[in-house]
């Protein structure tokens, strides 16, 4: 009997066993950390002006597939961030991305990144170890944006990509408090270029203070020339609140240059014509250490809202996993 019972216990073990290697085989984890030093010479109130920065960022993503070859998958992150004012906030779970993918065409649902948030060199090549600027700092548009440490909006992105061309569309809907918001974009790109355009239309929620629909237009390039690679970033806003009923244009560019095989130098210019724009130029670089951590960092002059120009920099380390 006692060695029924063995067998038995044994035979139960290794089926949870394998069901938990099964598990394990459709999760995937990734993520990264960094910690430096930072300063904002245009602190306000509780914010220090010198002050320790860091992430920790998990993603947790699970992942299935039907037979017929219908990829299914899910991610939350898990991220805690040190603040400006001193304070460090506790590492918490967002809001889940749910993702369905056959071939070329792909559905988000959930916590997405609306089409703005996905263009193809929106963002560029940022600076610091924090990427605190960018070319994209003349844009006064709040775009749905995947979001680190909330909610999210709880809508719906989809793309239908084939060759060198996608094209994309989202919509997130009025009740996430953001108000609605939704947008199309299309792109081409292959090895050496890159070229996008976008429009996005956000209309304020149930308490929009005055602020009427905002429209918003965005064209992006994108070139690599051996060690050398650009970004041209350029559109307008269209608010029905401007007295002037005039579109307030944004631009900029963005560069990296790979000097060596183990260190980036880069650099960003972002400005707008409205009178409340960012304007900021920035550098940095990024320095290669092996394993995945690198050592970076980046200066930058930052004028807002026709403001004078503050200092921001930073320096520190990030490794990823």
């Amino acid at each position: 009997m006692k060695k029924i019972l063995f067998a038995s216990t044994a035979l139960t073990a290794m089926a949870v066993a394998d069901f938990a290697a099964a598990d394990i085989a459709n999760m995937a984890f990734s993520g990264y950390g960094r910690f430096g030093l930072k300063y904002d010479g245009g602190a306000e109130g509780d914010e220090k002006e010198t002050f320790l920065t860091s992430r920790f960022r998990l993603n947790i993503d699970a992942n299935a597939e039907t037979d017929g070859g219908v990829a299914f998958s899910a991610r939350v992150r898990l991220q805690a961030d040190a603040n400006q004012d001193g304070t460090a906030n506790a590492a918490s779970l967002n809001g889940a991305r749910f993702t369905t993918q056959y071939e070329g065409f792909r559905v988000d649902v959930g916590n997405i990144a609306g089409v703005l948030d996905n263009l193809p060199d929106y963002y560029g090549y940022e600076q610091g170890l924090t990427f605190f600027t960018g070319q994209y700092v003349g844009v006064d548009f709040a775009l749905d944006g995947y979001s680190s440490t909330g909610a999210g909006v709880n809508g719906i992105f989809a793309q239908y990509a084939i060759n060198d061309f996608a094209i994309s569309g989202s919509y997130s809907p009025e009740e996430t408090g953001a108000g609605e918001q939704w947008g199309v974009s299309g792109a081409w790109a292959n090895d050496a270029f890159s070229v996008a355009l976008a429009y996005a239309s956000n209309e304020p929620g149930p308490d929009p203070d005055g602020i009427g629909d905002t429209d918003i237009y965005v064209l992006t390039a994108g070139a690599t020339f051996g060690a050398f690679a650009g970004t041209l970033f350029v559109g307008s806003e269209d608010a029905d609140n401007d007295v002037n009923n005039e579109f307030d244009t944004f631009w900029g560019l963005s560069a990296n240059y790979e000097l060596g095989t183990a260190t980036d130098l880069n650099f960003s210019y972002g400005d707008g014509a409205g009178s409340g724009d960012t304007q900021a130029f920035g550098i940095g670089f990024v320095q290669d250490l092996g394993g995945g951590v690198a050592l970076k960092g980046g200066v930058a002059s930052v004028k807002e809202g026709g403001g004078s120009s503050d200092t921001v920099a930073d320096l520190g380390v990030n490794f990823a996993f």
